[in-house]
Order: structure tokens, then C-alpha cells, then sequence
């Protein structure tokens, strides 16, 4: 049921702790306080709750930015925000306070099993475990030396996807669904990496129910639940959002479980040779007590979640936006002809950067649909920026979706442009946005910054690659591409609201 319908009960429940919110409201309009950025006047115990969008939540933020600024305030429902809307506020906020808005808002949802104790997405970057794990993932998991000795298993997932695909060329006609074509692909791509088995199977429902696990995770962390807002409610998970996350975190760690205890099992499976992330960790946590087992499994919940989804979504969105803009299909078409052969059946890694134009696609496609349209950070202190307040424990949002469409940065937002990234200082932007440039940061900024980008550069460039080589795509029951449906669904992943179903045509190579 949408949150809307039921507002009027929820209100009503609050105002039942009318001492509590009174005196929380009052010490909000403490004159210490009163140095903060403008914003529109919060309504009593509620906050700007009605002037914000919620199944469009990126869209909202962006419209009153443009009425009160490119640094704003909000008040949603007891919680003090502050909203950065342009790349040079986002710059000078986190040239100066990376270390001070490194925190995060963990929901209550999130909270289910105590997995934000163990997670290297909540857990606060000052504690010593946020440190081992991010650690981990840049030299075990992520680092260039180890996604290249794991290559091969990719590839065979790529080969996989390939025969899928001529396979359903044989049924002339027969449409497939994009998204959860891809989803299997780059699901089966990541358990290949980490454990060196699929964990999804296309002659099976297995890729749909692990999808709709990891889509349940992501709406429930992402969808609008009062006990957020108003933490006096937390006892009571009203809404009932934290049991439903609990239950979705079990079956994931189940599978996770399961994995490293028949691992362990195995004879001589705990060697020097790394042949996974698994393997790795498991010598790990043979020498290192302070890696243990529960951290492991909790780790992979991360990384499944945070990784998956995002990956797939991006890839989605290019292929729709090549659909929609045809031209721009033909560009990166004749590009790949000209680089691959009939003997090279799939892009390798190293040869990413050879293909300017499909590295401009994926660029574009992360600047019009970053794969977490709004970043949510928190003060752990204190902090001044742009001439403002920001006080402790406040709600930080970095509106990406807005950085991405900022007229003043990127001429004509609104249009699917690759060649703006082949040219002038655009060119010399990747997806490692840093302190001292802004305009571009899909995966985050500072040391909060996503930890996976090496391994969704290597996946997304090669799925699409493979789609585009070797197969001519045609939108579902002839539709026209002026006619496409491209709305979004906001989320900490920004999906279609429809899917994306296409019929494949295979493409005789040269």
C-alpha cells in the first residue's frame, strides 16, 4: 500500500507522542541552530514531509532546489537535512568535511539482524571494523591484479549469456526481457567472482526469486518509513518494515552461509591459491581474528545488494537509451565492428579503453540515471559549509540525479549526448569523481565512495558490448522509439518503471 494512504493514520499515531515531538521541535528552533541554509518552512511535528515526492523523491528535492538553492534544508518529520544540489556545493561541502559527513543514516529496516553493525555500507567510517572491511574490499575483492586473475570466470558467463540469446533467436520473434536477462548474467557474474558457482540458473525461477529478494532489500531500505523520522516510533516498527527486512536478510544469508560451510568442508579447500573472493577470505579468516565469519557473510549481503542490482540497472538503461536514440546504436555499433572480429566473440577488459564511444555510452547513461539517484550521508560533527551550519547528526543528501541535469555543467541536460564526454574537459572525466571535481560522481564521493566501480566498469562495458555485437535489438510488438516509455522509479537503485522487452536478431560477423 502506498505511504500516501495511509498518512492520516500515521499522523495520528504521532501526535499520540505529542510531548516528545513538542520538545524535539522546540530545541529545533534553538537560536544555535538558526545559520542554516534556506528551505521551505516545515509545517509542526511533520517537517516538509508534504512537499516531498515519494515515489519521485529525486525529482522533489531537485524542484525546491530550484526555489531555495543549490544548498537547502529540509525538516522530514523530527530529522534536520540538508540537500546539495549543484556540483559546486557538493565540492566545497566535501572538500573540507569529508571526514565530518562520512557517517551514515542507518533505517530502521537496515537494522534488522543487526546487519548495519557488520556492514561496510552503515558502519561508521571512524570504527576500526568500517576500516578492515573497506580494506578488504579494495585489495581482496575489487583490486585490478585480482579481477584480472578472475576474468575467466566471467568470460564464461559472457559465452553463457551469448548462447541464451542465439537460442532464443531460434524462436523468431520471441521477445526477452532486458533487465532480467541481464540481472542473471551479472548475478551469476559476481558469484563466479566471490565462490566460483552460479547462483542462478535461466532453465529456472532461481534468477527471478533472488532478483525479487534483492529488489524487496533495496525497497525496504529505500522506501519512506516513519520510524526514520520520528525515532520514538522505532519501537514499534509500525509499518513493520524491519520484521520484513529480517526475513529477506535470512534467506540471503542463508545462501551465503551455506556456501562458505560446504567450502570449508571441502579437503585442501583453504589454500595459498586465491582462486576467489571466498578462498581469500577463508585464509583470512584462518590468520585474523578479527575477520570472523558472521563479518563474511555480512560482507557478501553488501556486496550482492550494492552490486548487482546497480550493475544490471545501468546496463538496462544504456541499451534503452540506444533504443530510444537510434543514431547513437549505429555509432557504437560500427565502433565495436570495427574493433572486434568474428574470432573475438566478447570484449575483454583490456580492451575497454579502445572503445571510446562505448566508454561515453555508459558515462552518459550514469550522468542521466545515476544507479543511486540521491547519496545519504550524516554529520558525525559540527560542520560549516557554503557559509552555513550543518549540525551535528544531520541528514546530508547529495541529489545526483540533479548534479547529472545541472544546465550550467552539462549544455542541453535533458538529452542523451554521448559525444559530450569525447570532448573538452569531459573527456578527461571517469567515475572516480574526487574532491576537486564534482560534476561527475555516480558511484559517491570522498571515502564513502563506492568500493565496486572496477568490477561494474569490467561487467557493464562487456554485457553491452556482447548485446550490441552480436545482436540486433527491436522493442517489443513494433513499437516506434519516439514512443518509448523511459520513466523512472526512484529508489537507492533508479529502475524503469516498465521493462525493457526487446526480440533479438542475430548480426553475421565479418
Amino acid at each position: 500500500m502506498d505511504p500516501i494512504t495511509f498518512l492520516p493514520l500515521i499522523i495520528s499515531f504521532i501526535i499520540a507522542c505529542t510531548t516528545y515531538v513538542f520538545f524535539f521541535w522546540v530545541f529545533s528552533k534553538n537560536p544555535q541552530h538558526k545559520n542554516l541554509p534556506p528551505g521551505p518552512p516545515p509545517y509542526p511535528i511533520i517537517g516538509n514531509i508534504l512537499d516531498l515526492g515519494i515515489t519521485k523523491f529525486h525529482q522533489s528535492l531537485n524542484n525546491l532546489s530550484k526555489t531555495y538553492g543549490p544548498i537547502m534544508s529540509l525538516k522530514i518529520g523530527t530529522i534536520s537535512t540538508i540537500v546539495i544540489s549543484s556540483a559546486n556545493t557538493a565540492k566545497e561541502a566535501f572538500r573540507k568535511n569529508d571526514q565530518a559527513f562520512a557517517s551514515r543514516l542507518v533505517p530502521q529496516s537496515v537494522q534488522a539482524l543487526d546487519h548495519h553493525k557488520a556492514s561496510v555500507i552503515f558502519t561508521p567510517s571512524s570504527n576500526l571494523k568500517w576500516k578492515t572491511l573497506r580494506k578488504l574490499c579494495t585489495t581482496n575483492v575489487f583490486s585490478p591484479q585480482f579481477l584480472d586473475s578472475t576474468e575467466g570466470l566471467r568470460e564464461k558467463k559472457l559465452l553463457e549469456l551469448l548462447g541464451f540469446l542465439q537460442e532464443r533467436c531460434r524462436n523468431s520473434g520471441e521477445a526477452i526481457d532486458i533487465g532480467e536477462t541481464v540481472f542473471t548474467t551479472v548475478l551469476n557474474s559476481a558469484s563466479n567472482t566471490f565462490f566460483s558457482v552460479d547462483l542462478a540458473d535461466r532453465c529456472s525461477d532461481s534468477s527471478h526469486k533472488f532478483r525479487d529478494i534483492i529488489w524487496s532489500v533495496l525497497a525496504e531500505a529505500s522506501k519512506y518509513n516513519i520510524a526514520d523520522y520520528f525515532p520514538v516510533l522505532s519501537l514499534f516498527d509500525p509499518q513493520g518494515a524491519k520484521r520484513r527486512m529480517r526475513k529477506y536478510y535470512r534467506e540471503l544469508l542463508t545462501v551465503f552461509e551455506s556456501i562458505i560451510e560446504e567450502r570449508i568442508h571441502k579437503v585442501d579447500s583453504v589454500s595459498d591459491n586465491h582462486d576467489d573472493v571466498l578462498e581469500s577470505f577463508l585464509c583470512l579468516n584462518k590468520d585474523n581474528s578479527e575477520f570472523t565469519r558472521h563479518d563474511m557473510s555480512h560482507l557478501f549481503l553488501d556486496l550482492f545488494v550494492a552490486g548487482v542490482d546497480s550493475t544490471a540497472s545501468t546496463i538496462q538503461w544504456a541499451m534503452a537509451e540506444l533504443l530510444h536514440n537510434p543514431e547513437k546504436m549505429i555509432k557504437t555499433k560500427k565502433e565495436l565492428q570495427q574493433f572486434l572480429t568474428k574470432e573475438q566473440q566478447f570484449l575483454k577488459a583490456s580492451d575497454i579503453s579502445k572503445l571510446p564511444y562505448l566508454q561515453a555510452i555508459i558515462k552518459e547513461t550514469l550522468r542521466l540515471h545515476p544507479a543511486a539517484p540521491v547519496l545519504v550521508h550524516k554529520s558525525e560533527v559540527e560542520a560549516q559549509t557554503c557559509g552555513f551550519t550543518v549540525p551535528k547528526d544531520t541528514l546530508v543528501l547529495i541529489n545526483l540525479w540533479a548534479l547529472g541535469r545541472d544546465p550550467s555543467v552539462w549544455p542541453d541536460p535533458n538529452v542523451f549526448l554521448p559525444e559530450r564526454f569525447l570532448e573538452g574537459e569531459n573527456s578527461q572525466r571517469d567515475f572516480r569523481g574526487n574532491n576537486n571535481d564534482c560534476e561527475f560522481i555516480p558511484f559517491g564521493v570522498g571515502r564513502r565512495m563506492c568500493p565496486g566501480i572496477p568490477f561494474a566498469y569490467r561487467v557493464a562495458h562487456t554485457v553491452l558490448a556482447l548485446l550490441l555485437q552480436h545482436f540486433d535489438l527491436k522493442i517489443e510488438n513494433g513499437r516506434n522509439h519516439e514512443d518509448m516509455d523511459m520513466e523512472e522509479a526512484f529508489g537507492i537503485t533508479l529502475h524503469k518503471i516498465n521493462g525493457l522487452r526487446v526480440i533479438p536478431t542475430p548480426i553475421k560477423l565479418e
